[in-house]
């Protein structure tokens, strides 16, 4: 294995994991912190979804041996927020529980301490504090152990989008009772020290609400008690962002730059602008970032009258999408300088950390690359990773075909359209599809109405779809009186692994300790990139996907002069990055000169 260097690491602290686990859904990260937080590792939940929150609640307090009291559905007294305000508490209470029955245990083979030293990297201080009470038994040893042990950061994820208005009983209620709003209101007002991780893109209005609450500020001692992540598609983003949240004395503690295709989910493309480039511009730029950022954040303490900090705040880079092995982490790690990195899609093979039912695990450990799509699934028209067979994309069909087109919509997450309605609707909704569709069997005939319908009825329930999971694995109560469907929505970068893992061989897998058996055609995870973008692009030419501009010749020029960029910079790293089996493909991918 190649040797990187780490430039621009300095001093900073490494943390005990290398990994974390990112959002993934609604249900398949929902008590991913109970599972793993114990052993040092991060993870996030979603937080959009109230009402599989407070069913998760009563889950865990019955199992846990807790007390549940219900927190009914009322807007009026800001039920939303607090149900995500109880949910977190009760998780951070159970990992506070188990991590502390951890940090007691026998220091022997079997037990929970020696299992979250067992899964460390090996180049973590506690490791290597392990491997010397391993051969002295020294006390002193055993003691700096157990006092340097630390749990996962337990983090919560809010799609910035989701932030259209809400009604109760028909009446619009004011903007703090929005979706995003609320949940931003709840982890804010739990007792949880943790991350909020901010996706989906800017929202000045939702940023400007964190400034109400006292937790996102740093303390006399400089802590921030509830820290900010951002997601972030490129450098540009980073800084914007971060300035217009330093201009309110809030400090950004990490940001998480995510490959715009390489990802599951919703897919937030960039104008073929390559992972590779972005990430240099991050590790050049990184200094410049905190210099700036710290001078406004500074700036806007004196004037809020709050105390000043000498120095910057931590701030982390970290990124996830498509990493699929060893070599893929540590280059991330030690060529970029990043702090740590995102394994998503993986980790729904391993059912210690994930959520999801046994039938859509089954389908998805035997998923190849036919089984994955880029769909327009997603109520919102922003193009979504599906799994082909989730049963939730049947669902829709089936209702269809029974005369009732459209889920009954009994969450209304994605109410976003108005074509039809005053109020907004979702486009997965029955309110929107019985419309539509009787729209195009008005005015269409043959093949294109069928296509038309097609597109109808491939935007998907996700509200339902996504929490299904959950439903199906604890037996919660079912979310409607229907019969729902499972939506699930891993990354390209699944189809290569087969089977079902074990926490320990993941973790090893990551940190090159095994090597999992992958399907051998897997790509690099710069290379599987390009060609997601160079297969976008015929998307967008074919108006699959894509606004008016995005599908204009001005936008593909300039789409593919980045894409040239990218695979440039390839070409010239090519045996740092690991990419010179794939020497042939990138040069093919470079335009042709132009003729003399």
């Amino acid at each position: 294995m190649q040797v990187f260097s780490r430039p621009g690491a300095g001093d900073r602290e490494v943390p005990p994991h290398r990994f974390h686990i990112p959002v993934m859904g609604t249900a398949f990260t929902i008590d991913t912190p109970i599972k793993v937080a114990k052993y040092g590792i991060a993870s996030v939940i979603s937080i959009v979804d109230d009402d599989l929150l407070e069913r998760m609640r009563a889950y865990w307090s019955r199992r846990s041996g807790r007390e549940y009291r219900p927190i009914p559905k009322d807007p009026l007294a800001d039920s939303r927020a607090r149900r995500i305000a109880a949910y977190l508490d009760l998780v951070a209470a159970i990992v506070r529980q188990e991590f502390e029955a951890l940090r007691r245990a026998p220091l022997r083979a079997g037990s929970e301490i020696v299992r979250y030293l067992e899964l460390l990297p090996e180049e973590a201080r506690l490791k290597r504090l392990y491997r010397r009470w391993q051969a002295t038994r020294s006390p002193a040893v055993e003691a700096a152990i157990r006092s340097g042990l630390r749990p996962g950061r337990i983090e919560a994820n809010v799609m910035t989008k989701v932030d259209q208005p809400t009604h109760h009983r028909g009446r619009p209620l004011p903007t703090e009772m929005n979706y995003a709003h609320a949940a931003v209101r709840g982890f804010a007002e739990s007792g949880l020290e943790g991350a909020l991780c901010l996706s989906a893109g800017m929202n000045p209005r939702l940023y400007s609400y964190l400034a109400r609450f006292k937790d996102f500020f740093a303390d006399e001692a400089g802590r921030i008690k509830k820290e900010i992540i951002l997601k972030v598609s490129d450098f540009r983003s980073a800084l914007t962002q971060g300035k217009f949240l330093a201009k309110k004395g809030l400090w950004v503690s990490e940001f998480r730059l995510e490959s715009g295709l390489n990802c599951g989910g919703h897919a937030f493309a960039t104008p073929g602008i390559l992972m590779g480039p972005i990430l240099e511009e991050f590790r050049r730029r990184r200094e410049e970032l905190v210099a700036t950022l710290f001078g406004i954040y500074r700036t806007a303490l004196k004037k809020l009258g709050k105390p000043v900090p000498a120095e910057p705040p931590a701030q982390r880079i970290t990124a996830q999408g498509g990493v699929g092995n060893a070599f893929e982490q540590r280059l991330l790690l030690e060529r970029y300088g990043l702090d740590s990195v995102g394994w998503g899609s993986p980790f729904l093979l391993v059912p210690e950390a994930t959520v999801v039912d046994d039938a859509t695990r089954a389908d998805l450990a035997a998923a190849g690359e036919e089984d994955l799509e880029l769909s327009g699934a997603s109520p919102l028209g922003v193009p979504f990773n599906v799994l082909k067979k989730a049963t939730m994309g049947q669902r829709m069909h089936d209702w269809y075909r029974s005369g009732k087109p459209g889920s009954p919509c009994p969450k209304g997450f994605l109410e976003y359209n108005t074509e039809y309605t005053e109020r907004p609707i979702c486009t997965a909704s029955r309110a929107y599809q019985y419309r539509k569709i009787r729209e195009i069997e008005a005015r269409l005939e043959g093949p294109e109405r069928k296509a038309a319908i097609g597109r109808v009825l491939e935007r998907q329930c996700l509200c339902v779809g996504l929490a299904e999971p959950a439903h199906l694995s604890f037996e919660l109560e079912p979310q409607m009186r229907e019969p729902a469907g499972v939506s699930v929505c891993p990354g390209p970068n699944l189809a290569y692994f087969q089977g079902s893992y074990s926490l320990e061989e993941m973790v090893d897998h990551i940190y090159g300790r095994r090597t999992l058996p992958l399907d051998p055609s897997r790509p690099h995870m710069f290379v599987k990139e390009l060609r997601l973008y160079r297969d976008y692009l015929k998307d967008l030419e074919r108006g699959r996907f894509g606004s008016e501009k995005e599908q204009s010749p001005a936008y593909r020029r300039t789409y593919l002069e980045n894409l040239a960029e990218g695979v440039r910079y390839y070409l010239a790293h090519l045996e740092e990055l690991g990419l010179r089996p794939w020497r042939a493909e990138l040069e093919a991918a470079l335009p042709a000169p132009a003729p003399a």
